[in-house]
């Protein structure tokens, strides 16, 4: 797995983060007490990574997983008793625990969760920001602090060097513990992965919805007002502009896929000619073999070279012999997620 492909893998692996932080600022909101529980560190087959989080509510419900359902259980109740006044914890569960078999990770996986109070709404909110926030955690005191490229933000005092230390973990996307005497944790939260859809047509209304279950963020793009509206895309950002002004306005970036789907030259074309001179990750295009033969002529005419049109994946998605709405998006979807992960999505124009 290449950096790129690992920086992506990362993104996917934190989205969850984003729907847990939204869910704790409504129950914080409702005036309900919470809790929030954060990966710290894990060893062998432990299934999700540090970072990972899960916010506990007054009542017991929860959200998110800081395990994919091993120790859940044990995290809620330590949750509680926080929420109730009890101290903040640092759970470790493995097969060296006694209670091994009954968490799960008999399997050989061992895990540290942080369970502490969870910040205030404002501290919250600014980690939502669109721009990428580590939040470093004292684990003795539980005390906080929000680091961003050019901001410090808390209660908490970090030196020179752990500032830069958190900075570098914000860089590279990467939940971490910090070397020293004083037991600090680096979380990062940034926003998902997205997936910019022109067309709002039959096949983006299931793809937009699916890639929202997966954990991305997703941007519908169609001119024509009776295609892209809230009555077809409920919940979703849509955008009536052409897709030139739009991907102008919006902007591109590593982070970014753009798929095509409309058929039509002259709200496909603009599209793909700017996904393809930015640095989007995947750039993909529905039609036949015939109808993107037409369409590289187009791209040449319009200054895209071999290398950048050979970036586009038509006809689009993995070929999985599907052939209506919906299992055209779910080829789709398998494709771009295959893209994150490095998996072979290769094909030949």
């Amino acid at each position: 797995m290449d950096l790129a492909y690992e920086y992506r893998w990362k993104f996917l692996c934190m989205a969850e983060n984003v729907k847990v932080l939204k869910k704790a600022i409504e129950w914080l909101s409702n005036g309900k007490g919470v809790s929030l529980a954060v990966v710290v560190g894990t060893w062998g087959s432990s299934p999700r990574p540090a970072g990972s989080l899960l916010a506990v509510a007054e009542g017991g419900e929860f959200v998110g997983s800081v395990s994919g359902g091993c120790v859940e259980g044990a995290v809620v109740e330590h949750g509680l008793g926080i929420i109730r006044g009890g101290p903040n914890q640092l759970l470790d569960f493995g097969i060296s625990d006694e209670k091994a078999w009954e968490v799960g990770l008999a399997c050989g996986g061992e895990m540290k969760v942080f369970v502490g109070a969870s910040p205030p709404i404002e501290e919250l909110v600014l980690m939502l920001k669109e721009r990428p926030i580590a939040m470093v955690t004292d684990l003795n005191s539980g005390a906080r602090v929000l680091v961003s490229s050019n901001s410090v933000e808390g209660s908490l005092s970090l030196t020179s060097a752990e500032t830069v230390i958190a900075r570098q973990a914000l860089r590279e996307n990467r939940g971490q513990m910090m070397a020293g005497e004083r037991r600090l944790f680096v979380a990062v939260y940034n926003l998902p992965l997205r997936i910019v859809i022109v067309g709002a047509v039959h096949v983006a209304q299931t793809l937009a919805p699916m890639a929202v279950l997966a954990g991305f963020d997703v941007m519908v793009i169609d001119p024509r007002h009776s295609f892209a509206t809230e009555a077809r895309f409920p919940g979703l950002a849509l955008l009536n502009d052409w897709p030139d002004d739009a991907m102008a306005k919006i902007g591109l970036n590593s982070s970014s896929a753009v798929v095509t789907l409309t058929h039509d030259p002259k709200l496909d074309d603009p599209a793909l000619v700017a996904a393809l001179r930015s640095d989007s990750f995947y750039v993909g295009a529905l039609g036949s073999r015939r109808t993107h033969a037409k369409r590289i002529d187009r791209l040449k005419e319009s200054g895209l070279d071999d290398a950048a049109i050979l970036r586009i994946h038509s006809p689009i998605g993995l070929p999985l012999g599907g052939r209506n709405a919906p299992e055209i998006a779910v080829s789709i979807l398998a494709e771009i997620i295959g893209s994150c992960y490095g998996a072979d999505v290769s094909r030949k124009n």
